[in-house]
């Protein structure tokens, strides 16, 4: 597992690996929203937790297709598909890979992003802890479209239309605790509900990833 993660990870970092597109694609919608609404605090401040999170959840996307493409086209995944490591460990190596690639630079960068959006200072401890629960269900979750789509041809735009109605949750709940952290009011709820993603993603979503691995190979 540890070495397929290097991997992945040397990969992630070579020119066209991805790492850094979705930290670019997110630090451009945080610029961009604030030229297109105007020097407006107020109205940052109010929407900023769904542009932050809408940002995220993009940002995630854009390197989804790569998972497990470049494998399928040289036949690496037929070699991992009769190596020791089951199915099930490739698809939480992928995730975990794509998560250390795009969800956690974004969790970094996430405060600074803040800034620019006016988000209020009470936001900021709740716009991290979102992210930190809630990002590894969107790798995961990624990681399951991607297997669907595996070996398909312009399989991009599917597998956009397939992953996104299953990031609706995470999103909603992600946006919802940073906006009641920013008002001072009690957040728990909704970070115990992303919480429960991110640990039922983990769960059962690897079993349906190998699934649709093992279909896509014969």
């Amino acid at each position: 597992m540890i070495a397929l993660l290097s991997r992945d990870l040397r990969l992630a970092m070579r020119a066209g690996g991805g790492f850094g597109l979705g930290l670019a694609f997110f630090l451009m919608v945080a610029v961009l929203v604030p030229l297109g609404v105007g020097p407006k605090g107020a109205l940052l401040a109010q929407i900023a937790p769904g542009i932050l999170w809408v940002g995220a959840l993009l940002a995630c996307l854009l390197s989804l297709d790569r998972m497990f493409a470049l494998d399928f086209e040289d036949g690496s995944l037929d070699l991992m598909a009769v190596s020791p490591l089951p199915l099930e460990g490739v698809a939480l190596v992928k995730a975990l890979a794509h998560w250390l690639v795009t969800g956690l630079p974004l969790v970094v960068i996430a405060p600074l992003l803040g800034l620019l959006m006016s988000l209020p200072p009470a936001g900021y401890p709740w716009l991290l802890g979102s992210l930190i629960l809630g990002s590894p269900a969107l790798s995961v979750i990624g990681c399951f479209g991607a297997a669907l789509t595996v070996g398909l041809k312009r399989g991009g735009l599917i597998l956009s239309l397939i992953v996104l109605p299953m990031y609706v949750p995470t999103l909603i709940f992600g946006a919802e605790a940073v906006r009641r952290g920013a008002a001072g009011l009690a957040a728990g709820a909704p970070m115990l509900l992303l919480a429960g993603i991110s640990l039922g993603a983990l769960a059962l979503l690897p079993f349906a990833t190998a699934a649709a691995l093992r279909a896509n190979l014969k």
